[in-house]
C-alpha cells in the first residue's frame, strides 16, 4: 500500500480512536439515571463523598440506632414514609441508591437522627430508592437492590434498607445477590414465598424505573440528595446531625411541596420516555 493510500486511513483510525477514548472518559465521568432521566457529573458526586468523610464519615456504622422507629408506610408512587401518624410535614425526601457509596456514609452519619426526629413527631421521612448507575456492574447491583427494597413489607422496610446499605458491596464489584437479598429479608422476619418470588423475577423494575423518572423531574442532581419541604438542602445539613436537626426546625414553618425535590439549580437530562 501507498504512503498516499495509508495516511488518510492512518488518520481515520487515530480520530477513531480518539472519538472511543473521548466517549470512555464521559462513561466514566457521568452517573446516568436508568432511562436517560438525570445525568450527574462525578465530580458533585465525589466532592460530596469528601464532606461527609471530612465531616466524620468514618463514625457510626449503618444501623447502629437502637431507639424508637415511627410506623412506615408505602406511598402510591412507591417511596417508603416513616412518620407518626398525623404528621404531614416538615418532609425530608431522601434521594438514594443502595449501591452509592457517598449515599451509605451519609446514612451512617444521618440515619439516626433522621430516624429519631420522626419517632418524635418532627418530620416526615420519604425514602426514595432510585437507579442511579449507568455503568456495570454498578447499575445491576444498584436495580437488584432497589427491586428487593420495593418487593419489602413496609412494616420491614427501614431496617431491610439499613441492612442494604450494611451489605453495599464495594465499586467495581458484583453484588446484591439475589439469594442474599432473600437470606437478609429471612434475617428479619421475612419468609414468605412471594417476596422470594419478587426478588427472583425482578417483578418491581417497574418501580424502580418509576422511581428514577421521578428524580429526573424532581430535579436530583447528585447523590445523596436531601430535600426539605421539597427544597435540597446545602452541603453543612448533608455533613452535620445538629445542622439537619435544626434545618427541619425551621422547615417546620414552611408548607411541604408535592412530587418530592424540587430546586431551581437542579441539573436534568429530561424525563424517560413514556413517563407518566
Amino acid at each position: 500500500m501507498s504512503e498516499q493510500g495509508s495516511g488518510p486511513s492512518a488518520r481515520r483510525r487515530l480520530a477513531d480512536e480518539r472519538a472511543r477514548a473521548a466517549a470512555r472518559g464521559r462513561r466514566r465521568r457521568a452517573l446516568l439515571v436508568v432511562l436517560g432521566a438525570v445525568a450527574v457529573a462525578g465530580a458533585a458526586v465525589a466532592a460530596v463523598v469528601v464532606l461527609v468523610s471530612r465531616n466524620g464519615g468514618g463514625g457510626p456504622a449503618v444501623g447502629d440506632y437502637k431507639g424508637a422507629l415511627a410506623p412506615a408506610a408505602r406511598q402510591g408512587d412507591g417511596s417508603v414514609a416513616m412518620a407518626q401518624p398525623g404528621v404531614k410535614a416538615p418532609v425530608l425526601d431522601v434521594w438514594e441508591d443502595f449501591q452509592c457509596p457517598a449515599c451509605k456514609a451519609m446514612e451512617a452519619r444521618l440515619g439516626g437522627t433522621m430516624k429519631r426526629l420522626a419517632a418524635e413527631g418532627k418530620v416526615k421521612v420519604v425514602y426514595r430508592p432510585f437507579q442511579l448507575f449507568q455503568q456495570e456492574p454498578l447499575m445491576s447491583n444498584s436495580r437488584r437492590a432497589a427491586n428487593a427494597a420495593a418487593c419489602m413489607p413496609a412494616g420491614h422496610w427501614v431496617k431491610y434498607h439499613d441492612r442494604l446499605y450494611a451489605e453495599q458491596p464495594e465499586e467495581g464489584r458484583k453484588g446484591f445477590a439475589p439469594q442474599d437479598l432473600i437470606a437478609w429479608a429471612a434475617d428479619l422476619g421475612v419468609t414468605d414465598p412471594s417476596f422470594a418470588a419478587c426478588v427472583n423475577g425482578e417483578q418491581k423494575m417497574k418501580t424502580v424505573d418509576q422511581a428514577s423518572a421521578l428524580a429526573g423531574r424532581s430535579g436530583v442532581d447528585a447523590t445523596p440528595y436531601l430535600a426539605l419541604n421539597g427544597r435540597k438542602v446545602g452541603d453543612d445539613v448533608l455533613g452535620s446531625p445538629k445542622e439537619l436537626e435544626n434545618a427541619v426546625a425551621r422547615a417546620a414553618g414552611s408548607a411541604p411541596a408535592s412530587g418530592g425535590a424540587r430546586h431551581g439549580g437542579a441539573r436534568s437530562g429530561g424525563t424517560a420516555a413514556g413517563a407518566q
